[in-house]
């Protein structure tokens, strides 16, 4: 891992989203820089553009003006193919509400990533990082939500994403619960030198970021750098 290393460069970008007559600027003027291996929080009020930005960044939406780099390549070149390929590899992603099919097991879940036609960890392994590779025969219905969330986790670090995107990770969980899960997500950073990027409304979280991004009315207000953050599990809300 090193933090000096420039992953994602935003320049100039913008999103439009056009519906018949009804034009909607999400987002505009957007620069921004996030390195390798940190730890990235996205926060702003609902409707600022916060969502939009985090699927700009993993490629889950296209930008409709600017650049964005990642590892130096513009994704906004490229092909759908391309991006395809891009999000299969290098993007995990994490949803407030896990995601997992009801009907497979927890192994079965992680072992999806294989239809992706990545190379991925043993999912043993993957539930091992998670602390749940004694629940790899449970089905969903038989965990509890933090449980859920961290199957999820567990699926989205088994192909070695280099960037894990985080859409309000702990919005269903309760306060010790989602302590936790911000635990994990920490340790992707401190330990595996993943990057993490995540969108939320919990201003609190800003506390264990390398990076804080404010955004306000469609743009980046404000980027913090934090030179000493907080370990999760100091977290109270």
């Amino acid at each position: 891992m090193n933090k000096n290393k420039l992953l994602i460069k935003l320049e100039n970008v913008g999103k439009i989203y056009r519906n018949g007559q009804i034009v909607y600027e999400a987002l505009h003027d957007v620069n921004l820089e996030i390195m390798e291996g940190e730890l990235v929080v996205i926060l702003g009020p609902s409707g600022s553009g916060k969502s939009t930005l985090l699927n700009l960044i993993g490629g889950l939406d296209a930008a409709t003006g600017g650049a964005i780099h990642f590892g130096g390549e513009d994704i906004t070149g490229f092909s759908d193919r391309k991006l395809g390929q891009f999000r299969a590899k290098d993007v995990g992603i994490i949803f407030q509400f896990y995601n997992l099919v009801p009907s497979l097991t927890a192994y079965e879940n992680v072992d999806l990533m294989r239809d992706l036609g990545v190379e991925i960890m043993d999912p043993l392994e993957a539930l091992g990082m998670v602390g749940l590779a004694d629940k790899k025969n449970h089905f969903p219905s038989q965990m509890s939500g933090g449980q859920q969330q961290r199957i999820a986790i567990a699926r989205a670090i088994a192909k070695r994403p280099r960037l894990l995107l985080c859409d309000e990770p702990t919005g269903a969980l309760d306060t010790n619960t989602g302590r936790d899960v911000l635990k994990l997500l920490q340790d992707q950073s401190r330990v595996q030198g993943r990057t993490v990027v995540m969108v939320t409304h919990n201003a609190l979280f800003a506390e264990i970021a390398d990076k804080v991004i404010m955004v306000k009315n469609g743009t980046v207000a404000e980027v913090v750098v934090n030179d000493a953050p907080k370990d999760a599990l100091e977290l109270n809300w």
